[in-house]
């Protein structure tokens, strides 16, 4: 996604450099005018009707979007219910900076990646290439955009949670969870994300807690009462989960976790 949203940039300077040729020092003092005015925002309407933004303007539109970035890529994507897992899954293993944050993060965003990949391709196909063939113009365009992204959320959210805050809205004209808009959408997935991720964390938690007291009840028998139990279950811990590949296993099923996407 952040690929694409630089190909639009870079696009929309390009055709500003080239747009006109930009005045020398000496003509704007002959002309009086200010070297650092601002360039002018405007929007005109062109002869099929339809509404066309200055080319500022839509710098100004898509920079103003790479700032929602970090908030869309961990609340309109599959991040929310990875990183939750991973940090779960660390605390189960009882390792507290290994892997460490940057790392975990990482990873999250990679899968993310590979798990949103048809999602992207999607938007891709029929929104942001026919706005930059110019075929489509930019509202139509956002509405495109749109559209795969509330399906893959609405695929993964749950209808208790739609309906909960189409209660709070107040919103009497949403007929179909098709229609719900995205502030109310939004965070009704997040809650599903959340609850999905608790869910899964806690299979893997009941292991490793299996574990922790076997060793706690060894040592009590056998007098060792000052050793910490920790101590004693992190390698087998750490032996078990290299032992049944889980790494490998735990990303697989996070990713068989969004099918149908």
């Amino acid at each position: 996604m952040l690929r694409l949203l630089w190909v639009l940039v870079f696009s929309l300077s390009a055709s500003l450099a080239f747009a006109a040729d930009p005045p020398t020092a000496s003509t704007l003092i002959q002309s009086g005018a200010n070297p650092l005015s601002i360039p002018a925002i405007t929007l005109s309407t062109d002869t099929a009707g339809q509404q066309e933004y200055s080319v500022s303007l839509q710098i100004l539109l898509i920079m103003t979007a790479l700032s929602f970035i970090p908030a869309f890529v961990m609340l309109m994507t599959s991040f929310t219910r990875i990183i939750i897992v991973f940090s779960i899954l660390r605390q189960a293993l009882g390792l507290q900076q290994t892997p460490s944050n940057q790392i975990l993060v990482g990873l999250a965003l990679f899968l993310t990646m590979f798990i949103m990949a048809p999602v992207f391709d999607q938007i891709n196909r029929e929104a942001l290439q026919p706005y930059l063939n110019e075929q489509m113009p930019a509202q139509e365009a956002i509405l495109k955009a749109e559209g795969p992204i509330k399906n893959f959320m609405l695929s993964q959210t749950r209808e208790s949670d739609l309906e909960l805050f189409v209660r709070l809205s107040k919103r009497t004209d949403i007929a179909s969870p098709e229609e719900a808009p995205l502030t109310i959408l939004v965070p009704a997935f997040v809650t599903s994300e959340l609850k999905t991720a608790f869910q899964i964390g806690f299979m893997i938690f009941i292991p490793f807690l299996i574990i922790d007291l076997v060793v706690a009840s060894i040592l009590m028998a056998m007098g060792m009462m000052m050793l910490s139990p920790l101590i004693i279950s992190l390698p087998f811990k750490i032996m078990l989960f290299v032992l049944i590949d889980g790494w490998a296993l735990i990303m697989g099923t996070l990713a068989a976790s969004f099918g149908g996407t």
